[in-house]
C-alpha cells in the first residue's frame, strides 16, 4: 500500500492524511477501515430491509457497534485485527441478506448495490487492496452531499463508541440499532439528496442523545451517581497500574482483581471522572490520577513505573521504553502490544508486580464528580446566585484535546474568564486548565468537572434544568459553549447540540476538513456556529 486518504479527525494533515496518518495509522490500516465501513453499509442495506419486514438479529446489530467503534481515531492500528472484522462483516452481510429473504419470502426484486454483494478477496493484503478502492473520496457524489454523508458517518462512529460502553455494562437500545442500519443504508441510495442527509445528520444527533442517556443510566445504575470528589495527583507507595480510556466496567473488574495485592490503580485521560462514582471510589487502592490528556502519553508513560492498559481509544504509537509493559483491552489494538481479550487481567497484574512501582509522594488535589445529579442537587443555590448577580455567566469549555499549539487558546480562555463566572468542563480538553485554582462563588466551585465526553448528556441536563428554572430557552441562558474537537465522538456531540437547536457555539482549534464551504455556510446561517478567535476577543464578544 502506498497511498491513503483520511480526514476524519482534527489533526488531519493538509486537509487529509495521504501518506500515513498523523495518528500513526498506516495506509493498509486506513484501507481496511474504509473496507470495514463499506462492508457495514452492505450489511445495513439488508438489515434495514429485514427490519421493515419485522426481522432482526442481535448479533448483526452488535457487530455494527464494534465495527463502527473500531474505525474511530486511535482505536485499532492492527491490520490483521481489522481484516478479521472485515471477514466477520462479510459473514454478517450474508446473514442479513438471508434474514431479509426469509422474511420477504424470496429474493429482493430491486437493484442491489455493490456494497451489499459478496467480494472474493481473502488475505489481509487483498482486502487492503480492495479497501483502497472504497475510500472516502468519491467524485461521483456531489461534494456537499458527500460532506454531509461523512458528518453522518462520523457521528454514527461516535455514538457507536458510547453504545458499546453501555452494552459492556448490559444495556442496549433497539432504536440505536434501527437507525444505524437505516442511515448507513441511505448512503448507498443514489436517489437521496442533500437535505435528506442533513435530516439524517440531525436525527443522528437525536440518536446520540438517546445513546448518551443510555450510557448515563448504565454507569449510574452500576456505579452510583458521581459525587464531588478530590483526586490525588501525587503517588502512593506500592506497585502500580495505569488505566487509560473510558470504560468504567473494565476499571471495576481490574479493581476487584487487584484488591489486596499491594497494587495501586491510577487513572489517565478520560478515566479521571471514575473517581467520582461511589461504587468505584470505595476501593482504597484507586489511588489517584497520573498525567494529563492522551496526546502527552509518550512523554509521561516513560515515567510510570508500572503496567499500563488502554480500554478504549486514544492510544498512540508506544515508545520502546514502555511498550513491554503496555496492554490493550477489547477493541483497542496496536501491533506487537498484548491485547487482553476478556476479563482476566492476570498478565497486567503480573507485569505490575514485577515492576518497581511508586514511592510515597503526595501532590495536589483536583475535583471531579460534578455530574447532573450533583449539580442539580445544588440548583437552588446556583439559581439564587444567578438572580443576585453573583454568577454572571456560565461557560462550557471542553471537548477533545489534541497536540496542536492553537489549543492553548482554551487555557487562555479559562484563565481570563471573570471571577463572577462559572466554568463547566468535560472530556480530556479539561486538562488544559483543570489543575488551575479558580476558587468559588459563594461555596460553588468556579470549575465544575462534569465528566467524560459522553457526559455532555449531564451538561445538557444541567442546561435544560436551568432554562426551566428561568422559564426560557437554552439559547437565552447566560451560557456559552466553547468547544474543542478531535475525533468522531465530538462530531456526534455537536450533532446532538444542533438537534437540540443550540446556537452560538464556538468551535476549534480548526474546522473539520470534511466540511465544505456550503455546508459550513449552512451551519453558520442556521446555528451561528463560529470558529474560535482569540480568547480576549471571544470573551469580549460574549460578555460585552
Amino acid at each position: 500500500m502506498e497511498n491513503m486518504f483520511c480526514y476524519q479527525c482534527e489533526q488531519a494533515a493538509n486537509g487529509g492524511c495521504s501518506k500515513v496518518g498523523v495518528c500513526g495509522k498506516q495506509p493498509d490500516v486506513a484501507a481496511l477501515q474504509d473496507l470495514l465501513v463499506y462492508t457495514m453499509k452492505g450489511i445495513a442495506f439488508w438489515a434495514d430491509k429485514a427490519r421493515a419486514k419485522g426481522a432482526k438479529n442481535t448479533d448483526i446489530d452488535r457487530f455494527m457497534l464494534d465495527g463502527l467503534f473500531t474505525t474511530v481515531t486511535n482505536v485499532d492500528f492492527s491490520a490483521e485485527e481489522i481484516a478479521k472484522l472485515v471477514r466477520k462483516g462479510a459473514e454478517k452481510r450474508t446473514q442479513a441478506q438471508a434474514l431479509f429473504e426469509q422474511a420477504n419470502g424470496g429474493a429482493f426484486a430491486g437493484e442491489v448495490p455493490e456494497a451489499a454483494k459478496p467480494f472474493a478477496a481473502a488475505s489481509t493484503a487483498e482486502l487492503a487492496a480492495l479497501g483502497a478502492q472504497h475510500g472516502v473520496k468519491d467524485p461521483s457524489i456531489d461534494p456537499d452531499v458527500k460532506s454531509v454523508q461523512e458528518i453522518l458517518i462520523y457521528g454514527m462512529k461516535g455514538y457507536a463508541a458510547y453504545a458499546h460502553h453501555a452494552l459492556v455494562i448490559g444495556l442496549e437500545n433497539e432504536e440505536i440499532y434501527a437507525f444505524t442500519h437505516k442511515a448507513l443504508s441511505a448512503t448507498l441510495d443514489k436517489s437521496l439528496g442533500l437535505m435528506d442527509f442533513v435530516n439524517l445528520a440531525m436525527e443522528c444527533g437525536r440518536i446520540n442523545l438517546v445513546t448518551m442517556q443510555l450510557l448515563d443510566k448504565a454507569n449510574t445504575d452500576s456505579f452510583g451517581h458521581p459525587v464531588p470528589t478530590p483526586v490525588q495527583l501525587g503517588t502512593k507507595a506500592g506497585k502500580a497500574i495505569l488505566v487509560s480510556g473510558h470504560d468504567l466496567r473494565m476499571l471495576e473488574e481490574l479493581l476487584k482483581q487487584t484488591e489486596g495485592k499491594g497494587i495501586n490503580i491510577y487513572t489517565h485521560g478520560e478515566m479521571l471522572p471514575a473517581h467520582g462514582y461511589p461504587v468505584l471510589k470505595k476501593y482504597a487502592h484507586l489511588a489517584g490520577n497520573f498525567g494529563g490528556a492522551w496526546q502527552d502519553q509518550a512523554k509521561e508513560f516513560v515515567n510510570f513505573p508500572g503496567a499500563i492498559i488502554f480500554n478504549t481509544n486514544c492510544i498512540q504509537r508506544p515508545a520502546e521504553s514502555y511498550k513491554d509493559r503496555l496492554f490493550t483491552w477489547g477493541l483497542v489494538q496496536w501491533p506487537d502490544v498484548k491485547n487482553i481479550d476478556g476479563w482476566d487481567f492476570s498478565p497486567v497484574i503480573d507485569k505490575a508486580l514485577s515492576l518497581p512501582g511508586f514511592a510515597e509522594n503526595p501532590g495536589k488535589e483536583i475535583l471531579t464528580g460534578f455530574g447532573h445529579n450533583a449539580v442539580l442537587g445544588v440548583a437552588p443555590q446556583v439559581i439564587d446566585a444567578v438572580k443576585s448577580g453573583a454568577i454572571r455567566h456560565f461557560f462550557l469549555i471542553g471537548g477533545c484535546d489534541g497536540a496542536k499549539s492553537g489549543r492553548n487558546y482554551y487555557t487562555e480562555f479559562a484563565e481570563n474568564v471573570p471571577a463572577d463566572c462559572v466554568i463547566l468542563t468535560l472530556a480530556c480538553g479539561k486538562y488544559r486548565f483543570n489543575k488551575l485554582d479558580f476558587g468559588d462563588i459563594g461555596g460553588i466551585p468556579r470549575l465544575l468537572d462534569v465528566g467524560q465526553c459522553n457526559d455532555a448528556y449531564s451538561a445538557i441536563q444541567i442546561a435544560v434544568a436551568l432554562a426551566g428554572a428561568f422559564n426560557c430557552g437554552v439559547n437565552d441562558l447566560p451560557l456559552s459553549m466553547i468547544l474543542s474537537w478531535y475525533e468522531q465522538k465530538a462530531v456526534a456531540i455537536l450533532l446532538t447540540l444542533l438537534h437540540l437547536g443550540i446556537k452560538n457555539i464556538k468551535l476549534g482549534p480548526s474546522l473539520p476538513a470534511f466540511i465544505t464551504p456550503n455546508v459550513l455556510n449552512f451551519l453558520v446561517e442556521n446555528f451561528n456556529i463560529a470558529p474560535i478567535g482569540t480568547a480576549e476577543g471571544d470573551l469580549k464578544q460574549i460578555l460585552g
